[in-house]
């Protein structure tokens, strides 16, 4: 069976260029054979975090974490597209994961960075290392950096020019990483060994 892979994406700014970048990812692992959704925390306008979904009584979350969290569950990966602003994570993809919680255990987690600058995000990469680690993903050791996005993705997500040529060679082993660790998520959930 296809592993099934969410692509989070978190940007709210009218101008998004990281939507770019997460096209690619999807397109990318489509073509290796996943199943593969795009979350585009925007779509969704999640309202800033008051109850995860956790503390709403059974039956009684809003409807769009209710579906959100029987994706997040079926999903045996997940890929986070992050941008970095200020240094930091972008605030409507921390909003969207702090609403949940359980829900992400024992799943494998990448992530693709990006900024408009050349250092392509690896500053809120490294903050969303610890941020996914802490909410029980396991983070794979391969990264994806995109700085700056115009001189890697056109506007219809195709590479360009040279950052381009880098992001097609690094994303097969960037993929393989999350592959590995999918199989392996999946074999021990399968075992039902679960750490408690």
């Amino acid at each position: 069976m296809a592993d099934r892979i969410l692509v989070f994406y978190g940007s709210y700014r009218r101008d998004r260029q990281g939507i770019r970048l997460a096209d690619y990812c999807v397109r990318e692992l489509e073509a290796r054979g996943c199943d593969v959704e795009l979350i585009d925390a925007k779509a969704l306008d999640l309202p800033m975090l008051d109850r995860m979904y956790k503390e709403y009584p059974k039956g009684e979350a809003p409807d769009a974490l209710e579906t959100l969290a029987s994706k997040i569950r079926r999903a045996d990966a997940f890929l986070f597209v992050v941008g970095e602003y200020n240094w930091s994570v972008q605030p409507g993809l921390k909003n969207l994961t702090d609403h949940f919680l359980e829900e992400w255990f024992w799943r494998p987690a990448a992530i693709a960075s990006y900024s408009a600058g050349r250092f392509g995000g690896v500053r809120a990469a490294l903050a969303w290392r610890d941020i996914l680690g802490e909410m029980g993903m396991v983070v794979v050791s391969s990264t994806i950096a995109v700085g700056p996005m115009k001189d890697t993705l056109d506007e219809k997500g195709e590479p360009v020019g040279d950052g381009g040529k880098a992001l097609a060679k690094q994303f097969p082993r960037f993929a393989d990483d999350l592959a590995w660790w999918t199989a392996a998520a999946k074999a021990q959930r399968e075992k039902g060994a679960v750490p408690y």
